[in-house]
């Protein structure tokens, strides 16, 4: 806490330097000033950027004559003779079509112009930050080629490029500033709840595609880069204020707001620092959809009813059994169980909208201070803490209310022209999170247990079907029976019972989440560039280190964190031929995780600029990539109502156990007692599949039960190939992309049950008397002693998918801006040879995007206005199997400059007459969005 006050007291210091400074101002051919230009003293340390007036000052000039060079992107970079420090620099910069000129770094680890980049890669700066129409920068994300947006809540939203995906991205890498924003929990990253504020972006770079042989094992179906400001570059104090409102049926019209501030000073030509405020609150969009999980449509009449946003109603059970038990105690008499059907029932369950108080919230803070010790760029010292805490949605296996949940990072980072050395670290905390489907189950039992509900359930039905009332009738007054009494939301004794359970840890009695995981991360990065001529050689290698600590809620360390540990090293070798036309890119990493083998991931890329401005680039490149196994395929032990997700690390299954009730007389025989104590060996290895199992539920026919033969799950690969052309003709910006890939060892979800007794084999012998165990078993499956697991394995087939994208953008009539791009991707995959599997590759086939803009529209305004179109496709979950409807999203937004208040006023909305659309099944449709802002620039 000291050095935060020493930090903040920084702002409020002034310092003294005696300076030779020049000054100056720049402005476009309308004689409009630009903000954000760079100006530096050519062979001398000194820089600057200009204001929002376009004013700059060039602080510690050295000696005079000396040349100044005037560049931002976009226009004509221009350089001047200066010989007094009293001349007086005005400048206009004419405007020039550089898109294809941009600086990348994220492709190979080195500058370079996108035009030559090995590999597809997407940019976001910061004059398309200000044109975006969507409500924030990472909203306006999901208008980049390659994107798809996957929104679990208003403020978590998921990237998804080039298929499988859901909300849990873990195939997928987002860095801010260096620091991977994965949740060492969960292993996948939470939108920008810890990312970076709107006004300190530097630039967004996005490669979809597997980035293994550079950035490790997560990069394997694309990474984000997200750079801030640098102090020394960007001084002054920026804030802006945004107020809108959200609307949607189901809930109505609800106030939105959005705010922030960046401080940032140079102390010295050593010492610079910043710090970042934003906070962001609204409703949630109202997830409503009550379509049955295992049925098409709605019908909450039936009494096996599993809603999708209604919880507590995944408690079911034969009925039939219940009056069994009933009647073995002598509570009814035997003949009555006659009466009774042989199907399950489920408990009536809540609406997620009665769980939640719907409410999303995001407030960001980071601080940052960058020495320079030499007073140059030859070498900085950057420390920099981010946190980020609030309240959202994250939709996994369950819904889950991450509720004042906290995440915070710490990083130390050695920086020079060719070298990085970095060291961070990421916590969490939970805080109230809790998952709303054991919210819903233990409300209900806090009220009334599951025996005695049945027990009331059973015995209703007898009476109505003894007083002549239809099947329907008879299941009707049944529920009435046994809900009489029933917790009413809003009540007292309701709020009173979602207390109790949401702060209560125990999945038997309560639904808090429990984490206080984290991440210890360490990279490092060196150029010989300036000691080797013949190539540009790279070196560089990471070490990570997992602790896991859930409490045993989630993940299997009820005894203790679990720790493990992953590391890599990689080189890169880059060389340009015949002219500098050809260049060649060829590198390759080790990664080792130490519950696996190592993998090595090749990459090897060629790019060839043809024409007399070698404007003409052709690229190909083939790759390797690979994933390990995420915390959660290795360790999760997680009890979500219907089934035990289970991680398939050697250690994690006799770490899992769990005893359970044996039903019947003839069951307990068998199991030799009235309960059975199973851990995961009984999952893996003596379990059926659950696709055998429903054939066997459908028809009786025990030869269709199929004993599950899986392996533990271990990482998998993929085979990338991929070809490009970028260019720029007749004022057109051209960029068309293809890709082949093929996975083996595709991780994914298969659901098994385990009997509790027996042994689990093909086609079990339905006469093979009590001593045969495949008897047993089958036994067991009919008189519901099981239990049902999701396992995390591979699947042995081959998995393809392959797209193309399309992207065209130019200048027409004056300063009016038209883009258009298209994006094609399929999947192949046998699901008839592995029916039990689920590949999730949740992307709609076709996609098409396009935007229409002015910035200069008249003097201080301009528009933008962007849409985009998905077909529908299939979405696959351990949440939830369906399917997503095509939609039509349209965006649009004006803003006006004031120079004499440096600002710019900005109003928008997203969606504009546009119906409701769902990105992910069981998340709140998303309605309409409008906002107004004020950005105050220096």
């Amino acid at each position: 806490m000291r050095i935060y006050l020493l930090f903040l007291s920084l702002f409020f210091c002034s310092l003294s330097f005696a300076q030779n400074s020049i000054s100056g101002s720049v402005s476009d051919r309308n004689g409009q000033p630009i903000p954000g230009v760079n100006i530096k003293v050519v062979g001398q340390d000194a820089s600057s950027t200009s204001d929002f007036d376009g004013k700059f000052v060039l602080k510690s000039v050295k000696s005079l004559p000396a040349k100044i060079e005037i560049s931002s992107l976009g226009f004509t970079t221009q350089v001047l003779n200066v010989t007094s420090y009293s001349q007086r620099i005005t400048v206009t910069l004419l405007d020039e079509e550089t898109k294809l000129d941009e600086i990348v770094v994220s492709a190979s680890r080195t500058p370079e112009r996108v035009l030559e980049s090995p590999v597809t890669i997407e940019r976001m700066g910061i004059a398309e930050i200000k044109k975006t129409a969507s409500p924030s920068f990472y909203d306006g994300l999901e208008n980049l080629k390659e994107v798809q947006m996957n929104t679990s809540s208003m403020s978590f939203k998921s990237i998804n490029t080039r298929g499988f995906a859901t909300v849990a991205n873990t195939r997928f890498m987002q860095l801010v500033d260096g620091m991977d924003n994965s949740s060492p929990l969960l292993n996948f990253v939470l939108g920008n709840l810890i990312g970076v504020s709107e006004i300190d972006v530097q630039s967004v770079e996005l490669l979809p595609g597997a980035s293994s042989a550079l950035y490790g094992a997560n990069a394997f179906n694309g990474i984000l880069f997200m750079s801030s400001k640098s102090p020394f570059s960007s001084p002054g104090i920026t804030a802006y204020a945004k107020y809108g409102q959200t609307t949607q049926k189901a809930a109505g019209t609800n106030d939105y707001v959005d705010y922030g501030i960046r401080m940032a000073a140079v102390f010295s030509p050593k010492l610079a620092g910043k710090a970042n405020f934003t906070y962001m609150r609204g409703t949630e969009w109202y997830a409503t959809n009550y379509d049955d999980k295992t049925r098409e449509g709605i019908d909450r009449n039936n009494i096996n009813y599993d809603g999708i946003n209604v919880y507590g109603d995944e408690v079911a059970t034969n009925i039939k059994g219940v009056g069994q038990a009933l009647a073995s105690q002598g509570l009814i008499p035997a003949s009555a169980v006659n009466l009774l059907p042989n199907t399950n029932v489920s408990r009536t369950g809540y609406n997620e909208v009665d769980l939640t108080d719907n409410k999303v919230s995001n407030t960001k803070i980071d601080f940052s201070l960058h020495y320079r010790p030499f007073g140059d760029e030859k070498l900085e010292v950057i420390w920099q803490s981010k946190f980020g805490f609030g309240n959202t949605v994250y939709q996994g296996a369950n819904r889950y209310y991450l509720n004042n949940f906290f995440m915070q990072q710490h990083k130390i980072e050695f920086k020079g022209k060719n070298f990085f050395v970095r060291g961070y670290t990421t916590t969490e905390d939970g805080g109230q999170s809790y998952d709303m489907l054991f919210a819903g189950i233990n409300i209900n039992r806090k009220w009334k247990d599951d025996r005695t509900w049945f027990g009331q359930y059973a015995g209703a039905y007898i009476s109505g079907t003894l007083g002549g009332l239809t099947p329907e009738q008879a299941h009707a007054a049944a529920r009435n029976t046994a809900d009489t009494g029933r917790l009413v939301p809003g009540t007292a004794a309701f709020n009173k019972a979602f207390n109790e359970v949401i702060a209560d840890p125990n999945v038997l009695t309560g639904s808090k989440l429990v984490d206080n995981s984290r991440i210890y991360h360490s990279d490092a990065n060196y150029n010989f560039k300036d000691l080797i001529s013949i190539a540009e050689i790279q070196v560089g290698g990471s070490f990570r280190q997992y602790q896991l600590n859930s409490g045993g809620r989630i993940y299997t360390d009820a005894d203790g964190p679990i720790r493990y540990d992953e590391y890599g090293a990689y080189t890169q070798v880059m060389k340009k031929f015949m002219d500098d036309r050809l260049k060649f890119t060829g590198s390759i990493r080790y990664d080792k995780s130490q519950n696996f083998k190592g993998n090595y991931s090749p990459r090897v890329s060629l790019v060839y600029s043809g024409g007399q401005n070698k404007n003409h680039n052709f690229r190909g490149s083939f790759q390797t990539g690979f994933r390990n196994p995420s915390t959660q395929d290795q360790y999760i032990g997680f009890n979500v109502g219907s089934a035990i997700l289970l991680g398939s690390a050697p250690d994690n299954l006799t770490r899992y156990s769990e005893t359970l009730p044996v039903a019947t007389a003839v069951g307990q025989a068998f199991a030799g007692g009235t309960s059975v104590t199973i851990n995961g060996l009984n999952a893996y290895k003596n379990s059926y599949t659950a696709s055998s199992i429903a054939a066997f539920s459908a028809t009786g026919n025990a030869a269709l039960l199929r004993k599950t033969n899986v392996d533990f799950v271990k990482p998998e690969e993929v085979k990338a190939f991929e070809l490009g052309y970028r260019s720029f003709i007749n004022n057109t910006s051209i960029d068309i992309n293809g890709y082949y890939n093929e996975y083996q060892n595709f991780i994914g979800n298969l659901n098994v049950v385990a009997p509790l007794y027996g042994t689990a084999q093909d086609a079990p012998n339905v006469a093979g008397g009590p001593t045969d165990l495949g008897t047993q078993s089958l036994h067991a499956l009919q008189n519901g002693n099981i239990r049902a697991f999701q396992l995390y394995t591979n699947t042995d087939l081959k998995i393809k998918s392959l797209g193309f994208g399309v992207g065209l953008s130019r200048k027409v009539y004056q300063d009016f801006e038209v883009g258009v791009n298209y994006n094609y991707a399929q999947f192949d995959f046998d699901q008839s040879k592995d029916p039990s599997f689920e590949a999730g590759f949740n992307t709609p086939k076709h996609r098409v995007k396009a935007s229409i803009g002015n910035e200069k529209l008249f003097p201080n305004f301009g528009f933008n206005v962007s849409g985009r179109w998905n077909s529908e496709y299939l979405w696959q979950s351990t949440f939830a199997d369906g399917t997503i409807q095509s939609a039509t999203v349209i965006d649009a937004q004006l803003n006006y400059n004031i120079p004499s208040l440096k600002s710019t006023l900005k109003v928008g909305a997203s969606n504009i007459g546009g119906k409701e659309y769902g990105q992910v099944l069981g998340a709140g449709l998303i309605g309409q969005q409008y906002f107004a802002s004020w950005t105050i620039n220096p």
